[in-house]
């Protein structure tokens, strides 16, 4: 009977150690922009820990990006998501999201500002041990990150998924700190192979540490299951692409992070 009691108490204890993801939303500021990010940890772990930066694809923060944040937090991360566009500003159609996600795009020192506040924000947390920080981006977020990698913020690693590679200004490319790992759609009809190999080119020119993956049959957004699996319309979940970029990312994190 001893040990069935011991033992019940050993569950217990282990009960209550188990990992659980606490969010919240969390009010800041870029300039006189007041903005709303999205903060994931697990609240069982003690001591700093590694924090990912997330910056939201061209909707704005939503499901796919706080289901993100939230894995991050099982997997030992402190997340948080980096509101780009200001608080209530979230597009409800691809044309809202297309003026958005074109502002930010054709102002990059405006990108690189609100993207800096969001590491400012993430950084600040006690339990983010700052010199073990990541940026990781979709769509018109891999823009995001990409940018701050360029301003040559203090970063470990950065990861794009389908993202934006576009750069105008790319002698930027030689403040680039962080460790890059670029995990694109192979038949992304948004980032043509065009596209792909001037990245190529201006990050080898600039002697970046980078990565680049490509997934075959994959197109844009292979990432997120709320865009539907029609292949034909450029825009697709693909869930193959999917779990091997996570693990792609985990496997890049082990390494910057180390």
């Amino acid at each position: 009977m001893k040990g069935i009691w011991v033992a019940g108490l050993l569950l217990v204890a282990a009960a209550s150690a188990r990992a659980e993801v606490r969010t919240k939303s969390v009010i800041y500021k870029q300039g006189d922009a007041v903005l709303e990010g999205y903060l994931a940890w697990d609240d069982a772990s003690t001591g700093k820990r590694p924090g990912v930066l997330i910056a939201h694809a061209w909707m704005g923060i939503g499901p796919h990006e706080e289901a993100v944040a939230r894995r991050l937090a099982e997997a030992g991360y402190v997340a948080f998501c980096a509101d780009i566009y200001g608080r209530g500003i979230r597009p409800k159609t691809p044309d809202e999201a297309g003026k958005q996600a074109g502002a930010y795009k054709n102002d990059r020192a405006l990108t690189r500002a609100r993207a800096t506040a969001g590491l400012a924000q993430l950084t600040a947390n006690p339990a983010v041990d700052p010199k073990r920080v990541a940026v990781i981006g979709y769509c018109f977020g891999g823009m995001v990150a990409l940018e701050l990698a360029r301003s040559g913020a203090d970063l470990a690693g950065a990861v794009v998924f389908h993202g934006d590679l576009s750069n105008p200004t790319p002698a930027d490319d030689k403040n680039v700190k962080a460790r890059l790992l670029v995990l694109q759609g192979g038949d992304d009809p948004f980032v043509p192979a065009k596209a792909v190999a001037a990245f190529e080119d201006e990050v080898r020119a600039a002697g970046v540490d980078w990565q680049l993956v490509q997934y075959g049959g994959a197109v844009h957004a292979y990432t997120d299951p709320n865009v539907g699996s029609d292949n034909s319309k450029g825009v697709a979940y693909n869930e193959r692409a999917d779990r091997r970029s996570w693990q792609a990312m985990r496997d890049f994190f082990g390494e910057v992070f180390k």
